[in-house]
């Protein structure tokens, strides 16, 4: 049997402001973006080169999910973003002024970096290529 997670729904105030933030700040890649209805769309993004996971940005239809918007896991670390260049991207992360509220650190499974999107979701970032030697 083979199973895996497809997409995630990542709840969200405005879809062009979710797209801009995610592709212009994050370099993700927009996959998908239909109208389904006068207030409902269909939006997909994800990392560049990625070929797991994607993002379903889902607008906030009522008042309960607009309470869940930025804190969907209650103030965890939400999502976790994998790349194979920890300091390329954490570098352009910054030049486009993302928040950081953990700075990087080097731990046994990488380097990381905690920062949030445009909601103030929690994200890691990790080069898990960061290791260090015997690790």
């Amino acid at each position: 049997m083979k199973q895996e997670i497809a997409q995630m729904a990542l709840v969200v105030a405005d879809y062009d402001e979710a797209i801009r933030f995610y592709t212009e700040k994050l370099n993700f890649v927009l996959i998908e973006d239909t109208v389904l209805s006068p207030t409902k769309r269909w939006v997909i993004i994800a990392p560049q080169g990625s070929n797991g996971c994607r993002l379903l940005l889902a607008k906030a239809a009522n008042e309960e999910q607009k309470s869940r918007i930025g804190n969907q896991t209650g103030g965890r670390v939400f999502l976790f973003l994998h790349t194979d260049n920890f300091w390329r991207d954490y570098e352009q992360m910054v030049k486009h002024q993302v928040r950081f509220v953990r700075e990087p650190s080097q731990e046994e499974y990488g380097t990381v970096a905690v920062f949030e999107d445009l909601y103030g979701n929690l994200w890691d970032i990790i080069g898990t290529t960061d290791k260090p030697q015997g690790v």
